[in-house]
């Protein structure tokens, strides 16, 4: 989210949506070696995106299900848990 806003609308109203969203109960998680080898190889072996590797990481780490509509998680929906929208 920072770095698109940052690209298309510049500092500003990058941190203008970081203070935003600073307002909910977002919490942000470090990418820690674990979960970044895990990135890693979602993003090797399943081809999808690094920022979209890392969600799939993230949940499987969580024992959580990922929540999308994006269709490029079609790849990880063998073996993961994956709600579709």
């Amino acid at each position: 989210m920072y770095y698109i806003a940052l690209r298309e609308g510049g500092k500003e109203r990058a941190e203008l949506y970081k203070n935003t969203f600073a307002q909910y109960p977002i919490t942000i998680v470090e990418a820690n070696k674990e979960l970044t080898l895990q990135a890693a190889a979602f993003k090797a072996f399943d081809k999808i995106s690094y920022a979209d590797a890392f969600a799939a990481a993230l949940a499987k780490e969580k024992k959580a299900i990922l929540i999308t509509g994006d269709l490029e998680f079609k790849t990880l929906e063998k073996g993961n848990k994956i709600n579709w929208i």
